[in-house]
Parts: structure tokens; sequence; C-alpha cells
């Protein structure tokens, strides 16, 4: 069980894993609480966002639409490899999702992908943080290298924070056999990615400062 990270630890984190940050609005209070909990969390959902644009992705993340409103993700990943920030807190982004799929992210003990969902009995809001990737999800816009390094180095950055493994970030299409997303990508591949990175150390982290000198003693 783990309490969320506050909005300056996530923005901290973020920076630290070396990502380039915009911020929007009043992302630090922009939630969904008033609907239902935020927490315990369990781990990072990653999604497309069916658009292309960068300003329009955003915006729509941002302020949802009439049906669903926002924030609809924590962090919109463009092409460039940027990260917006649009909310924090209970966010429409994951749904609800399969029950034994939360166990095993929990646990961190799967195969390749986690166990495929086949139920959606479970709030999915309530327990993940959710990263959007801008693609129209058709199969044929690309992936920029940059924006796919920018979700696992997002991703990443979450794991850190709470110690989790790779194994903590799944997909939408894992969550829940409602939704496609992301489409264009490997997870387990992301997943390897994401576990090499959190073996090393953070590249935004701040240099060790050298060990101060030993005193002189005064001349003879």
């Amino acid at each position: 069980m783990a309490d969320p990270l506050s909005a300056s630890v996530v923005l901290r984190a973020l920076k630290r894993e070396g990502l380039t940050i915009v911020e929007h609005g009043e992302w630090r209070t922009h939630n969904r609480n008033h609907k239902g909990p935020w927490g315990p969390v369990h781990g990072v959902v990653l999604h497309h966002t069916a658009t292309s644009g960068t300003d329009d992705s955003v915006r729509l993340c941002y302020r949802g639409r009439p049906d669903l409103p926002g924030p609809l993700c924590h962090g919109v990943v463009d092409k460039q490899g940027r990260v917006h920030l649009v909310g924090h807190g209970r966010a429409n982004h994951a749904g609800l999702g399969d029950d034994e799929v939360l166990r095993a992210v929990i646990a961190e003990r799967y195969g390749e992908r986690p166990p495929s969902p086949n139920e959606q009995n479970t709030d999915g809001n309530a327990r993940f943080y959710g990263f959007e990737c801008i693609n129209r999800g058709d199969g044929e816009d690309p992936w920029p290298d940059a924006q796919l390094e920018a979700a696992e180095r997002a991703a990443a950055a979450v794991c850190r924070a709470h110690g989790w493994q790779a194994k903590s970030v799944i997909a939408h299409k894992e969550w829940t056999n409602q939704k496609i997303d992301p489409r264009g990508f490997s997870m387990p591949g992301m997943r390897e990615r994401i576990a090499k990175r959190l073996a090393g150390k953070p590249e935004g982290e701040p240099p060790t400062p050298p060990e101060p000198p030993e005193p002189r003693g005064s001349a003879d």
C-alpha cells in the first residue's frame, strides 16, 4: 500500500529523471478527488491519446470532454519528449479494470505480461498514475525515439520515487479488455527499458559534492 506522492515530489522526481517538464494551469490541484478516492496507489498506466497535435491534445487532457471531465491523466508525453503536467490526484484515465491484474501489479510478479483482463470490477482511477502519449493509435502514426524515451523516463521516475519495479507499469489495454492503448510499441519491451533505467541512477541527479579537504595544521 502506498500513499500518493505530493505534486512537488512528482515534479522533482520527473526532473531528476532528466525530463523536460511543461506545467499547465492549476495542475497541482486539478483532479477528480470529489468523485472518489485517490490512493492507495500501486502503479503507472500508459495510454495513447488517439489525437494529434500537442496543443489540442494537452488541452483535451486538461479539460476533458463533455462526457468525461478532465484531467484525463497526470502527464501528457508529446512527440518531442516533453512531459506536460495537467493534473494531480484522481484523474479520469484508467477506469474500471480487473482485480486480478491489480494483484499481479502489486506483487510485481508475472511473466512478460500481467494476467489477461476479463472483468471490470476495480476502480483504476484511484490506484494508478496515468501518462497519455500523443499518438493517433491507428498503427501508422510514428512513435519518435524521444517520445518513447520520455514515456520510459516518466514511468521510471514514479516507480523510483515509490520504490517500485518495472512490473508496476502496465498498458491501459492490460488493465481492461475494453481498450487498445497504447498501440504501436511493445509493453514487455517498454518494461525492459524501464527496468534498465531503474538499475542505474537518475540522470538528473545532482552530482555528489566532493569530500571537504582535511584541515591543515598550523605552520610551525
